[in-house]
């Protein structure tokens, strides 16, 4: 698949998560296959105020690269100045987010609610598609709800502005991740533009991933939620659509080896008190599917120091019968 000028090898992408799909957590799944990743959600507003989070989120590294900065506004000259900012970051392009749900971006009119504002979704499209020399993606979802299915409108409108891929995750704004995926309309995508579509929505595994490219003719897919604790999937995937075999799953103890330095990492990139904070739901993630993981999953609301961590790692192990 081709984003604009840049080829993307293998078969499955990171999804962007904010709050959870970090740097860390991207170099990780960049390991195991993952095609692209995406940096979490950022502001536009923040962005070009100076904000220095907002810049932080906006940092690529070699690491996780193939890489998209993902902006979010309302304002296309905001979205434009943050998109020359972002480009300053070195990313190979830039995701425009009409897909959020949250209540704190869609209720301010971005996110996912730029769904049901069709001609601003457009300008800022084509603001920032003008501003920089970087290919530009948009992900949204198939509508804000079951009553206004707009996707493959919008998408039109996003590739007539100069958009060079589209990302559909295929839930509506109000469904947010409750279950069932809208196969159809993320097909129905697919065959309103020229431009390549990535599907997003419960791939969960290398057999979800095939049929999610056979039931829409996507270019290619996009993991989100599968991956947290696991980017072991996209050797999974990679290895079913190269060779047409199912990976065994990785043993405990590579599981918690991974854990380990995927928290190390966590700890090197970030401040050390918020990596632990963030580091809890991590290592629940990853315990998920473990002998005596309730118990093991509990113990992580009282991580409060990489030896709590270790503490854990151990006692997964000692329960283990598959080393």
């Amino acid at each position: 698949m081709k984003i604009g000028n840049l080829e993307i090898e293998g078969y499955a992408a990171l999804a962007p998560m904010a709050g959870v799909a970090d740097r860390a957590m991207r170099e990780i799944c960049r390991s195991f296959g993952a095609a692209y990743t995406v940096g979490e959600l950022t502001s536009s507003k923040g962005v070009s105020l100076g904000d220095k989070k907002s810049k932080a989120y906006l940092s690529c590294f070699e690491a996780e690269k193939p890489m998209a900065s993902q902006l979010f506004g309302t304002e296309p000259e905001t979205m434009a100045t943050a998109a020359v900012l972002a480009e300053g970051q070195n990313p190979d392009f830039i995701d425009i987010n009409m897909g959020c749900p949250a209540p704190k971006v869609a209720g301010n009119g971005g996110g996912s609610a730029l769904m049901r504002t069709p001609k601003l979704a457009g300008e800022i499209v084509a603001a920032v598609v003008k501003a920089t020399t970087l290919p530009v993606t948009v992900k949204m979802r198939t509508g804000w709800d079951s009553e206004t299915i707009n996707a493959p409108e919008l998408a039109k409108i996003c590739e007539a502005a100069g958009a060079a891929a589209i990302t559909i995750h295929g839930r509506t704004r109000k469904q947010m991740y409750a279950p069932g995926i809208d196969y159809k309309t993320i097909a129905a995508v697919k065959k309103a533009v020229k431009i390549p579509v990535i599907a997003n929505g419960d791939i969960n595994s290398a057999v979800a991933a095939k049929d999610m490219y056979e039931l829409t003719g996507a270019d290619f897919v996009m993991v989100g939620r599968a991956a947290m604790g696991n980017p072991f999937i996209f050797a999974e995937i990679n290895e079913y659509f190269n060779n047409g075999t199912v990976l065994q799953p990785p043993t405990t103890k590579e599981r918690l080896d991974v854990m380990l330095k995927q928290i190390k990492l966590m700890l090197e990139y970030k401040d050390p008190h918020n990596a632990i904070m963030e580091s809890r739901k991590h290592t629940a993630w990853y315990l998920k599917g473990m002998r005596g993981a309730a118990k093991l999953r509990a113990l992580c609301g009282e991580i409060s120091s990489f030896a709590d961590i270790e503490a854990i790692y151990e006692k997964a192990l000692e329960n283990s019968c598959d080393l």
